[in-house]
């Protein structure tokens, strides 16, 4: 929770204008990512206040916005698709038929928000450090061409007015901060543009146009128990969804913080904003709203229009709220030019652009996560793109590390030592036993792990596997510096282990 008694005066005006910049851009996305999911326009406006007023006040980075997105919306079309197809052999249709599709709509929000808590409860946000940074570079080149891309679907059938008010309000947002930064320049560029469209009647795509909210005026949030709520059948029916949906949403939303870490220079917590995230989702769901998540585009806009703390997150929620309450005249009459505008700059802000300058000196394993990252995302789904991220890094680092190394030497009883480096895993197994000559070793051989890691079982059977060959061979054979839970599991092995006053203390990652 936010304590205004912190704030300074400067810190509270620049909140409350980025703020205002961020509320008036959820709309159009809200409004565009319910289409998607086949609901109505206030389903993702109640999401967007709902989930967004939750995470601004408990979330863990101030600032950051969440709302409706498109990668859980995209998710959510299969469950309604499923869902209509199920109630409509059932004899149902028109208003009786989204009314109860909502219903499993609901329902999978709120178990999606249930297992976000889990997550966070349970503390497993810090694997967002299991993401390599080439993964997340990736990540941001992909959502920043997503971002420009999901743009381009209100030209269509739009004249030269809303070329023009794009560039416009790309000019304003370019040129305005070198000279000011009292007011947030999207702010400037949404009230002076939809100021001119409304005086000189231009004809160009409004939000009105898009969705009337004019009927939604006076509309509060109220409280809606799901009829499928306590279904085990609809339960059931939901779950894989609800799933998927929890995931996702954790991912993009653990990533944009990592992303906003970056910016601000100043560290979030990953488990907290899994609990809040869970949190704002099951309270969408009880109050007609669907699963959402953080949204980089309007984060990244808060962030640059000088909105840092969580007074300025708390007044996008509140402020879309007021305005789709009251005031959806003024909303109505704003054009879509100015928010595609906003939109295609915040993609060119998000956009990684030193990654090119990386390029030359990154190894060529991490180019091809990174590019292997940003084409998923853009062509298939953000979850996909992050995950094959991650298998694709632990394979190459896999590769990298599949070998042990060896230094010998001979003590002078005669005894051969094997003084082993590096970790010994299901990669490096086959490496390791090439490493020793058993026939032409003296009687007496010493394998010393004090600079070596055991990792793994594969790595555990490697190690029995050379002192059966050595047995067989009858030589006398001692191991050194393994950690007493190797020295448990190792059942050849066992009575060769010594036990030195060094001995390491790691875990080898069985199954016990």
């Amino acid at each position: 929770m936010f304590d205004i008694r912190k704030y300074k005066s400067q810190n509270i005006k620049n909140d409350i204008l980025s703020g205002l910049v961020v509320a008036v851009a959820l709309v159009p996305e809200a409004i565009a990512f319910s289409f998607i999911a086949g609901v109505s326009p206030i389903v993702g406006l109640y999401t967007a206040f709902i989930l967004g007023l939750i995470t601004a006040l408990i979330g863990g980075k101030p600032g950051m916005i969440s709302g409706a997105t498109g990668s859980v919306a995209v998710v959510m079309v299969g469950l309604v698709v499923m869902v209509n197809a199920k109630l409509t052999a059932l004899g149902m249709s028109g208003d009786t038929l989204y009314i109860h599709m909502l219903n499993y709509v609901l329902l999978a929000t709120i178990l999606a928000g249930a297992i976000q808590v889990l997550f966070g409860v349970f503390k497993l946000g810090k694997f967002i450090r299991l993401v390599p940074q080439p993964a997340l570079y990736g990540f941001v080149n992909g959502l920043a061409i997503v971002i420009a891309m999901a743009q381009f679907k209100f030209f269509d059938g739009q004249g030269a007015s809303m070329y023009i008010i794009v560039a416009i309000t790309m000019l304003i947002m370019y040129f305005l901060p070198k000279y000011t930064k009292a007011i947030p320049s999207g702010l400037v560029a949404i009230v002076v543009l939809t100021l001119i469209v409304y005086v000189t009647h231009l004809d160009t795509l409004t939000v009105g146009s898009l969705a009337n909210l004019s009927e939604f005026q006076g509309k509060l949030p109220h409280l809606i128990i799901p009829d499928t709520l306590f279904s085990m059948s609809a339960i059931i029916l939901v779950l894989p969804y609800a799933v998927i949906m929890a995931l996702v949403g954790l991912i993009e939303s653990l990533l944009t913080l990592a992303v906003l870490d970056e910016m601000s220079g100043v560290r979030g917590s990953g488990n907290k904003e899994c609990i809040a995230l869970g949190c704002g989702n099951m309270a969408s769901g009880f109050f007609g709203g669907m699963a959402g998540c953080a949204m980089i585009g309007q984060s990244i806009i808060n962030f640059t229009s000088g909105g840092l703390g969580r007074l300025s997150s708390f007044t996008a929620a509140v402020g879309l709220l007021v305005l789709v309450v009251s005031m959806t005249d003024v909303l109505n009459a704003i054009p879509v030019g100015v928010l595609v505008g906003i939109m295609f700059m915040v993609s060119v802000g998000t956009f990684e652009w030193s990654s090119f300058s990386h390029l030359k000196h990154m190894p060529k394993s991490d180019v091809f996560v990174m590019v292997t990252v940003t084409i998923i995302t853009v062509f298939a789904d953000l979850a996909i793109a992050v995950i094959a991220g991650v298998i694709v890094s632990a394979l190459v680092f896999a590769w990298k590390h599949a070998r042990i190394f060896s230094k010998e030497y001979m003590e002078e009883d005669g005894t051969k030592v094997y003084e082993l480096e590096g970790p010994l895993f299901f990669g490096s197994a086959t490496t390791f036993s090439d490493t020793f000559d058993i026939k032409n070793d003296p009687q007496k051989v010493i394998m010393d792990f004090k600079n070596a890691r055991v990792m793994d079982f594969s790595g555990v059977e490697a190690i029995d596997n050379i002192v059966k060959k050595y047995e067989k061979e009858g030589k006398t054979l001692h191991l050194r510096h393994l950690s007493q839970d190797c020295k448990k599991i190792l059942t050849k092995a066992g009575p060769h282990c010594t036990y030195e006053e060094d001995d390491p203390t790691y875990k080898v990652a069985i199954d016990y």
